[in-house]
């Protein structure tokens, strides 16, 4: 994932990729398909993962951690798949975001094509608390100190789905 989002240095995508296969280890095992929803269409895709060894168990077993660090890793891979969009550096505090994203290919130092991302996640619970997460990430990318668009994400690890919005256009 590092090699393709300029935004992510490979320890930081390796640690949230561990992440990422605790929250699915808590509730799956591999493969599952995944629901895609985007601000303009829906797709699936098939999530597979090598199960987590007791050592990434270990050092992941704070729930709360891995799944924030998770959500990063599935998510910047759900924007990538659906979107085409990559992580071009993280955010600063109070922007209302975690990433700054782009399309793929764009320049780096180019601003025009870049969106706010916030991303968020849940480790249990149905599609209807992914949504409702979703509504507050909204609200709280809206109070961010940026012009810029943004889009807001939320990975349900138990309702297997990533569920985005734009910001501008109003609620999910």
């Amino acid at each position: 994932m590092a090699d393709r989002h300029a935004g992510l240095t490979r320890p930081i995508a390796e640690a949230n990729t561990e992440a990422a296969t605790m929250c699915l280890d808590r509730h799956h095992t591999s493969p599952v398909e995944f629901t895609l929803s985007t601000p303009h269409s829906d797709t699936t895709a098939l999530v597979e993962w090598e199960p987590a060894s007791p050592r990434i168990r270990g050092a992941w077993a704070n729930d709360t951690d891995a799944t924030e660090a998770g959500a990063c890793a599935v998510t910047l891979a759900a924007v990538e798949l659906a979107m085409d969009l990559v992580a071009v550096r993280r955010a600063e505090t109070e922007t209302g975001a975690d990433y700054y994203i782009a399309p793929a290919g764009s320049a780096a130092d180019d601003m025009e094509d870049w969106y706010r991302l916030e991303v968020s996640g849940v480790s249990a619970g149905s599609a209807g608390r992914v949504r409702q997460r979703l509504r507050e990430k909204v609200a709280q990318a809206r109070r961010g100190r940026s012009n810029l668009p943004a889009l807001a994400a939320v990975v349900g690890f138990y309702a297997r789905q990533v569920q985005m919005s734009d910001v501008l256009d109003g609620e999910p």
